[in-house]
Parts: structure tokens; sequence; C-alpha cells
């Protein structure tokens, strides 16, 4: 057995941070696994405009998005270009109601490529399509009840 000749033979209180890194460590790596998950789908910025109505995506709701590149993504998933009119056979043929495709696409896409989409769309049963932009920052909008994101008049929220 060890002993130790020097100091005070008081008890040394140390703490034990080796589970705290452990924990920390295992942490890291489940955040670096996780954020490109949630990030991923397709980058696209769409167009700014003013007086815009919010428009919340839902599980029936199919949105196309078109990347800068003209890569098209069905809700968020890549598909090959060629694919796309099938796909929307597929999903809006036996639709009675809600024949609605929401369209994304970047804001330095050629307007033709997204006549290109509208067009593919239209010709395998989507009846209307809606486009989807951003507010323009520092705009508000006429329909007072549309305004989301602006501050009450008389003061904070």
């Amino acid at each position: 057995m060890a002993m130790s000749a020097g100091s005070s033979g008081g008890v040394k209180a140390a703490p034990n941070v080796t589970p705290m890194i452990d924990v920390m460590l295992v942490l890291l790596i489940i955040f670096m696994l996780v954020i490109p998950a949630i990030t991923s789908g397709f980058q696209a910025i769409p167009p700014t405009g003013v007086n815009l109505k919010p428009h919340p995506e839902e599980d029936q709701d199919q949105v196309l998005g078109i990347d800068a590149n003209g890569q098209y993504y069905l809700n968020k998933k890549p598909i090959r270009n060629a694919d796309l009119g099938p796909m929307l056979k597929q999903i809006f043929e036996n639709r009675t109601e809600g024949r609605l495709l929401y369209v994304k696409a970047h804001k330095d896409l050629p307007y033709g490529k997204v006549l290109d989409a509208l067009d593919i769309a239209a010709h395998n049963d989507v009846t209307t399509t809606g486009m989807i932009t951003d507010q323009r920052p520092g705009t508000v909008s006429a329909v007072q009840a549309d305004n989301l994101f602006t501050q009450p008049a008389g003061g904070k929220k």
C-alpha cells in the first residue's frame, strides 16, 4: 500500500469529471449526425413579395421545389427531372378535389424552367398551382390579419 508523506492527513475532495466529458462527447456526436439530416432537402431562396398571406404546409399538400440548378424536389425529396410527370400523375389522378401543387423555386432560376415545371404539372392532373415566396423584409401586408411577424401598434409583444 502506498502512502503519501506530505501535507496534512485530511481527505481531499476532487470532482470526477470523466462521466461529464463522456456525456458531452456523446451529445457532440449526436448533434453532428442529426443537424445535417434536419437541414437536408433542397436549398432554394424564393423571391420576395409584398402582401403575402401565410400558407402553412399540411400533410396532403404537395410541394414542388426547384433549386438554382433546375433540379426538382417533390416534398423535399430529390427526384429525377424526367420522373416529375409520372409522379404527379400518380399523386393527383385519383383526387376529386385538392389538386393543388405549391411551387417553390430559387429566385435566380430562369423563369422558363419554372414554366416548364408548371407545364408538366398541368399535363399531369394538377388543376391549381400556388407559388411560394418570402415576405420582403421591412414591409407589411395591407391586410392586417396577414401580418404575423409585426408588433402591435402600442408596444412590445
